[in-house]
């Protein structure tokens, strides 16, 4: 077989009965999530678990206890090829272009969103490391092939047909995802993701029907325009305010009806050459192989315990280079190249901001088949005037965009969890359009319709399909993978050879919350 890491996902699973400290209502016990170990795991694998409600926080991968825990979390995904920035979006975006090009610090700014896009992945951390693994890696280091399918085959006697026993076997290639009867159409990420619209109630949202509704002010401008141009015969010398008046608003009026601005005009804009300081966003791959990293790394930890002590109040201690490397370095994600993929590949990547070639902010994501999955951001406490968690997310949703180009499946942005009961966490909802994930069938679901569900109550079950289920559900608990003794088998097989207590009710938990598929191609270890 080849390396472990380079062909499958190899997770250890820990169930999830302890309640932790609630980083949103403070409740010291009602933070519930079911947890696992990474260690490794394909791009592939990470998109199937967020599609079911999974995060990652390093290489801990967690799973709220939606209908326990105290502030339930749901997955929220924006749909970067539709993005419709708001006005506060724009705020932030002139706001960065008139700093750059002019040096204007204007602190009167957009105070809407809280400037950390991504705080709620802060809390995590205190959870994810008592579980971490000391599993050592040559147990994580299955045998041969040969020995694998040796194993596989013994569990003839329970009557599986000779696909089902193929359909076990241990590829060297199994970063090739099967087709399986519930593949994806391309666009669609994975099998869950079905959108669900229903017909707009009386009162509930616009009528797509109908003409877009216009603003008030626009139709101001436009009558003001009309008199404008009705009066231009008698307009005399001194009024030249009126006449500058009258080329600003024929220039912003109604030039593009159906063209607002998008976050391109505003990033991609051309500075004048005596702009006062110089941006530049570079992507670079989380890898102590990969020389930008490495050159970077002092910086980069230092600007996140900077940014940790001075916004969640870490002791110095909370927030070392130990503890950057563990939250925000170790990925479980496996790198990979595909024909039809971004130009920069798949995995865990850090984009750093640099202004006048110093890192001022730094954003984790993911990027995997279909999305930019956002993990963390950091930023310089001195430069919160500029809103960077607002502007880091928009410059997120456009290089989503950008990928997409080269990547065609690749067409949204994950932004992780959305808190409906916490308020300060409710700015996510802005970034429209957006989905929620079902916590029941995981069926994405647009926030609109989502919304008043929740008002009524915390935890709900978005899918109004009473008679939906979870498609991706478990139904064949024995052809679950497991990594046992350095041997891939079948939990059937393993289930046979076990000593001891029966572990079934943890493996029966594990697979109804990673599916069919995740439990068909990921390993599980037992020791």
């Amino acid at each position: 077989m080849a390396a472990a890491g380079s062909s499958a996902s190899i997770v250890e699973y820990f169930g999830g009965e302890d309640g932790y400290r609630c980083g949103y209502c403070k409740n010291e016990t009602g933070n519930l999530s079911h947890g696992m170990w990474a260690h490794s795991m394909t791009v592939q694998d990470y998109q199937d678990l967020i599609d079911r409600g999974w995060r990652r926080s390093g290489k801990y991968v967690y799973k709220p206890i939606m209908n326990q825990t105290c502030c339930p979390q749901y997955t929220i995904r924006c749909q970067a090829l539709h993005f419709q920035t708001s006005k506060s979006h724009k705020k932030v975006l002139k706001k960065m272009l008139k700093f750059i090009s002019k040096g204007d610090v204007s602190k009167g700014v957009s105070e809407e969103e809280p400037m950390d896009s991504h705080i709620e992945d802060a809390v995590t951390c205190d959870f994810a490391y008592k579980s971490e693994s000391h599993v050592s890696q040559s147990e994580l280091t299955p045998l041969s092939v040969d020995h694998t399918e040796r194993v596989e085959n013994e569990d003839k006697d329970i009557g599986e047909t000779k696909e089902e026993v193929n359909a076990q076997q241990v590829e060297s290639g199994s970063l090739q995802i099967c087709a399986h009867k519930d593949t994806t159409v391309p666009g669609e990420p994975s099998h869950s993701a079905k959108i669900v619209h229903a017909p707009p109630k009386p009162g509930k949202g616009a009528d797509l029907s109908k003409p877009p509704c216009r603003k008030a002010k626009d139709i101001r401008k436009e009558r003001k325009l009309q008199k404008l141009l009705q009066n231009q015969t008698c307009v005399s010398e001194g009024s030249e305010l009126q006449a500058g008046d009258q080329v600003f608003l024929l220039q912003n009026s109604k030039s593009k009806p159906n063209q607002p601005k998008t976050i391109e005009d505003f990033v991609f804009v051309s500075l004048p050459d005596d702009a006062q300081h110089k941006l530049e966003v570079r992507l670079v791959p989380v890898s102590f192989e990969d020389p930008q990293f490495k050159s970077s790394f002092n910086q980069s930890a230092t600007l996140f315990a900077k940014y940790q002590m001075a916004i969640h109040k870490d002791t110095p201690s909370d927030c070392g280079e130990n503890e950057f490397t563990r939250f925000l370095c170790n990925s479980p994600l496996e790198a990979e190249n595909a024909p039809n993929g971004p130009e920069c590949g798949y995995g865990s990547f850090h984009q750093q901001y640099w202004l006048d070639g110093k890192i001022i902010a730094v954003g984790v994501i993911d990027i995997l088949p279909y999305c930019v999955s956002s993990v963390y951001l950091y930023y310089d406490p001195d430069y919160s005037f500029l809103s960077l968690g607002v502007y880091s997310a928009l410059r997120e949703i456009a290089f989503t965009r950008q990928l997409h180009e080269k990547a065609p499946d690749l067409c949204f942005y994950y932004m992780g969890f959305y808190i409906h009961s916490c308020p300060k966490m409710r700015y996510k909802g802005q970034y429209r359009p957006s989905d929620l994930l079902c916590p029941e069938t995981y069926v994405w679901t647009p926030i609109e319709q989502c919304l008043p569900l929740l008002e009524h109550s915390k935890y709900c079950r978005f899918n109004q399909d009473v008679k939906a289920v979870d498609e991706g559900r478990i139904k064949e608990l024995g052809r679950v993978r497991v990594l046992h003794k350095r041997t891939v088998m079948p939990y059937s097989v393993y289930k046979k050879r076990r000593k001891g207590p029966s572990d079934e009710a943890s493996v029966q938990q594990y697979a109804s919350l990673v599916g069919q598929t995740c439990s068909e191609r990921m390993l599980l270890f037992r020791s």
